[in-house]
């Protein structure tokens, strides 16, 4: 390890960001010093120029995946080498709003029966009845499951926050089964890694975005599926059946009610229940009168 990444990885520490980040924070600078052939540390603002257009004209990043990668060069020139940092010649790129993809309940459905293995049909199971982020249903413990409330704890999620969310009856009734149908009893994880599932150590994320892959390819419902469209589809079907919206943000996790918001642009009932002014407009018809 670099003298330059052990600084940066104790700065990150040091103020308890998650995993994910670190890894992503990690890897921006290193991407940075392979594009420059150069140490990071001997880098300036014009470098950081240049790197910011290389990665939306050739690497076409969105512009969401930029806001980060900026964070990441600024925490690095200012927490881990104290330098000044200058918003004008470094600016954030403006966010995107773009609404998710959401399915419908049968193609839920159709989604889960393709799941090629129990194993993935679980994990898509479980996604769509608790509205979990992939890293959130990786890091599941057995002792998470709490049969006697019918809640599942959520520990450490995004922003390092607990919460619980709903113990599904029907899929209790199949976690129960597939724990019946593994090898071994899992000591610690809910879904322990290695090929037959016997592992230390928890499934990675990738394993949960192969299995909505997969299963979404079967199902002929195209590629632009993945785990956190189960996600919205939870927070869009509750509210549909509903659940207002306070509810979904404590489930959903999110810090604040204007995320959850979003949807409300994703529901069909609230749509359609919104007339148009047009339609109370009082208008010649004008096919009628040439006729």
């Amino acid at each position: 390890m670099t003298h330059l990444r052990k600084m940066m990885l104790e700065e990150l520490e040091r103020r308890n960001y998650s995993q994910s980040t670190v890894r992503a924070y990690v890897k921006t600078i290193e991407d940075l010093a392979r594009y420059f052939k150069r140490p990071p540390n001997q880098l300036g603002p014009n470098q950081l120029r240049q790197y910011q257009a290389y990665l939306f004209r050739e690497r076409k990043l969105a512009p969401n995946t930029m806001i980060q990668r900026t964070a990441a060069l600024r925490f690095f020139f200012v927490a881990t080498l104290r330098r000044p940092w200058s918003i004008a010649e470094t600016p954030y790129p403006r966010k995107t709003f773009r609404l998710p993809k959401v399915l419908s309940a049968e193609q839920v459905a159709r989604l889960i029966d393709a799941a090629p293995t129990l194993f993935y049909r679980i994990l898509l199971m479980t996604l769509y009845a608790t509205g979990l982020r992939r890293a959130e249903l990786a890091q599941l413990k057995v002792s998470d499951v709490d049969k006697e409330r019918m809640v599942i704890h959520v520990k450490g999620g995004k922003g390092r926050k607990d919460r619980d969310v709903m113990l599904s009856p029907k899929l209790l009734q199949e976690l129960e089964r597939y724990l019946h149908w593994l090898r071994r009893p899992p000591e610690l994880w809910l879904f322990p890694g290695n090929r037959w599932h016997t592992g230390k150590r928890p499934i990675t994320s990738k394993v949960i975005w192969a299995a909505c892959r997969e299963a979404a390819t079967r199902a002929g419902l195209g590629d632009e599926i993945h785990p956190h469209t189960l996600r919205h589809c939870f927070a869009t079907h509750l509210l549909e059946s509903g659940a207002d919206l306070r509810t979904i943000q404590l489930l959903l996790g999110h810090r604040d009610l204007e995320e959850t918001t979003l949807y409300l642009h994703l529901s069909n009932p609230r749509l359609h229940a919104t007339a148009s002014p047009l339609d109370k407009l009082k208008i010649i018809d004008v096919l009628e009168d040439n006729e």
